[in-house]
């Protein structure tokens, strides 16, 4: 006979370990950069210039070794306009808030090309490659002409030449 006692603690440890993996990644300040900032509320000036002075050279180790590193504004953008068109996860924030996400981005065109189904397939010039995924055939493609890649609904993305109707694309490479 089983014991029910082992079968609920069973069940109790698989619905722990399943909320532990559903509990997001904790975001903030790294700990080295914490123990920094609070060196700042330390009153007296000889302490707390040596807490400074300790957690600066902790961070700088830190930062050597490649165990904490740093991402400015501008190189989050430029990562998450690179990134533009695949999914991928969120990071925990690294790149940036909600707030900095790319909804469109604007470029020219370099080459253009045929999918194994017929649709275009478009080289942008930031070196992105799009795919047809619709059945749209009124597209003229030419190299140099500027293009606006948008971010549609459910996922989807919408590639448009000025004066053009626009064709659902996905990102290939």
């Amino acid at each position: 006979m089983i014991n029910l006692a082992i079968v609920a603690g069973g069940f109790a440890l698989i619905a722990a370990g399943a909320a532990e993996a559903a509990t997001p990644a904790q975001v903030g300040n790294p700990v080295p950069v914490q123990r920094l900032m609070d060196c700042r509320s330390i009153a007296a000036a000889d302490q707390r210039l040596a807490c400074f002075d300790r957690e600066t050279a902790s961070m700088a180790q830190a930062i050597q070794a490649k165990d904490l590193v740093f991402v400015d504004r501008e190189k989050a953008r430029a990562a998450k306009r690179s990134l533009f068109g695949f999914s991928i996860p969120d990071f925990g924030g690294i790149f940036g808030g909600s707030d900095d996400e790319v909804k469109q981005i604007d470029s020219t065109i370099r080459s253009a090309g045929r999918n194994p189904e017929g649709g275009l397939v478009i080289t942008l010039a930031d070196g992105s490659v799009w795919s047809q995924t619709d059945d749209y055939p009124g597209l003229d493609p030419r190299p140099g002409k500027k293009v606006i890649v948008k971010r549609g609904s459910l996922g989807t993305f919408w590639l448009s030449i000025p004066g053009q109707s626009g064709i659902k694309v996905k990102r290939v490479g």
